[in-house]
């Protein structure tokens, strides 16, 4: 299993996720209903942001890592689709 942190002990910012979005190839984002698919770069860097991060300020969970795709947040269809 890869890396593993708990969400409500350790915060990620809008920095450090922007960190770890950047090493992956695709980032696939689920909120509510809907699910949002990018190719993260510097000119998407804000909407990805404001798409990834809650409304505490940090990092949606569950975040994971599966290869070179980062899936942020929970949408049903999205992990089902795994």
């Amino acid at each position: 299993m890869g890396q593993v942190a708990d969400a409500k002990k350790e915060k990620i910012d809008a920095d450090a996720a922007w960190e770890m979005i950047t090493n992956a190839k695709t980032v696939v984002i689920g909120k509510g209903k809907k699910v949002l698919e990018f190719a993260p770069d510097e000119e998407n860097r804000e909407e990805i942001l404001k798409a990834a991060m809650g409304r505490s300020g940090n990092l949606r969970a569950p975040t994971i890592r599966i290869g070179d795709r980062l899936l942020i947040g929970y949408n049903d269809d999205m992990y089902g689709a795994l």
